[in-house]
């Protein structure tokens, strides 16, 4: 069996690892080191909760060697605030006993601090690329000694919007450098920014793109609309085996609806995390769930990705994620390092097409179970579900007004990135796969 003693790592850097009680490296971690440090470029596609954090820090922290400078040498780019946070402990953790300056920038603090913390001499700057790009404009980070870019959840970056922030910083810093990027999908988007901006980087691949744990449960009901899902949320929380739960929505509407819901039922024992949410409620939300002080949060994709967090028993998808892939790193939140887990997916009618396209990228199809009838079925439709169709109309109209100049226009910005998530590249092959769990699909409304 392998063990960290393989890489060689300095004292300082193995003291560390054995502190942390880490004995055998991950795939990932032992497929990466030897590339990262030959210097090449490096693209790591990897799914959710398979130590990719380690598989970077590691070998970098082995390279490390005292340079009397007090601008940054590494830097790591991450999508979250929650991320930033994550890592930069994580650096700390592996570096208790070397002598290296760690600073995690994001923004919804005040900036100023962390200009001063900047002057006093940093060595490894993890951020997200809005405030990194943020300092570097004001002349405050500067990147002189720049030796190693990584850039952790790529796809999840330029999900967010980040593109032109990654791409700015991209134009700022010495063509001398290792990159060092990892993806949890290999999206069209994603392609493209390796094509343009990096020298053929050595693919580590852990496994095919977007394939699920083998550890996770998938289950799921057939649920008419969200007040029943509201209902049929309540009467499985009333079991004691859902200690630790995420419960995932797709927008921070129906996250404090739901979050109000259960505060009603289950005071006191559900948070909520969402963008709108402070930067110091989220962190001290997440603390209070790790603690175990409460027993589960209700959130947005914000924590579908990187965050690591223990023990999590049931992973809620009370509504389907809009993006398959998305669905994915979402159910990957539990189930982690060998531990079973249990998702849940309560599917409405209109997000059936979504679902089965989730079942094709995972080759894997959900199980569903009889819904309970002790759980009361609402008849009543909230705003968001009612006017779905009704938009579309509406859209498909306004298309048809206007004359020969809209028409142009209109056509020349059809592909015109709107700020929406780029669609990953469909595996060859799949169409076979996708016409068969149509068919069950198709079965399972008759039944």
């Amino acid at each position: 069996m392998s063990t960290f003693e393989q890489f060689n790592l300095p004292k300082s850097l193995q003291k560390a690892v054995d502190n942390l009680g880490l004995t055998t490296p991950t795939p990932i971690q032992e497929k990466s080191f030897s590339v990262i440090m030959s210097g090449r470029d490096m693209m790591g596609i990897a799914q959710t909760g398979t130590g990719k954090t380690f598989a970077y820090l590691l070998p970098i922290l082995k390279q490390w060697q005292f340079v009397a400078t007090d601008t940054p040498r590494i830097m790591i780019l991450v999508p979250t605030r929650e991320l930033v946070v994550q890592i930069a402990a994580e650096v700390e953790k592996l570096t208790q006993f070397m002598s290296v300056r760690t600073l995690g920038v994001y923004g919804g603090v005040n900036i100023n601090t962390q200009k001063k913390t900047v002057y006093s001499g940093i060595d490894i700057l993890v951020g997200t690329p809005g405030r990194i790009m943020d300092l570097a404009l004001d002349n405050v980070i500067r990147f002189d000694s720049m030796q190693k870019l990584v850039i952790d959840e790529f796809d999840e970056i330029l999900n967010l919007g980040f593109r032109s922030q990654v791409t700015s910083i991209l134009s700022m810093l010495k063509n001398k450098r290792q990159n060092i990027l990892f993806s949890a999908t290999m999206t069209e988007e994603v392609d493209e920014m390796l094509e343009e901006y990096f020298d053929f980087p050595v693919e580590v691949s852990l496994a095919p793109s977007g394939t699920p744990l083998e550890k996770i449960e998938q289950l799921g009901y057939k649920v008419p609309n969200f007040l029943t899902k509201v209902n049929l949320i309540i009467e499985l929380l009333k079991d004691d085996a859902f200690e630790r739960v995420l419960l995932f929505v797709n927008n921070k509407k129906t996250a404090d609806l739901l979050a109000d819901k259960l505060e009603e039922v289950f005071p006191d024992q559900f948070g909520t995390i969402h963008s709108n949410k402070s930067q110091n409620y989220r962190l001290q939300t997440m603390a209070t769930f790790q603690a175990g002080e409460i027993r589960g949060i209700v959130t947005t994709d914000v924590m579908a990705r990187g965050l690591d967090i223990s023990d999590i028993t049931h992973v809620i998808n009370v509504e389907f994620p809009e993006i398959p892939e998305q669905y994915i790193h979402r159910i990957g939140r539990t189930g982690r390092a060998d531990k079973s887990g249990i998702a849940i997916s309560l599917i409405s009618p209109r997000e059936e097409d979504i679902m089965i396209e989730a079942e094709v990228v995972m080759e894997k199809e959900i199980r569903f179970i009889p819904f309970p009838p002790a759980v009361e079925v609402s008849v009543r439709l909230l705003e968001f579900e009612k006017d779905k169709k009704k938009m579309k109309v509406i859209l498909k109209t306004n298309k048809l007004e206007g004359g020969a100049s809209f028409h142009e226009k209109a056509k020349k910005n059809t592909k015109v990135n709107l700020g929406g998530p780029s669609k990953t590249k469909k595996k060859t092959g799949t169409s076979v796969n996708r016409n068969i769990l149509k068919n069950r699909a198709a079965k399972r409304k008759k039944k």
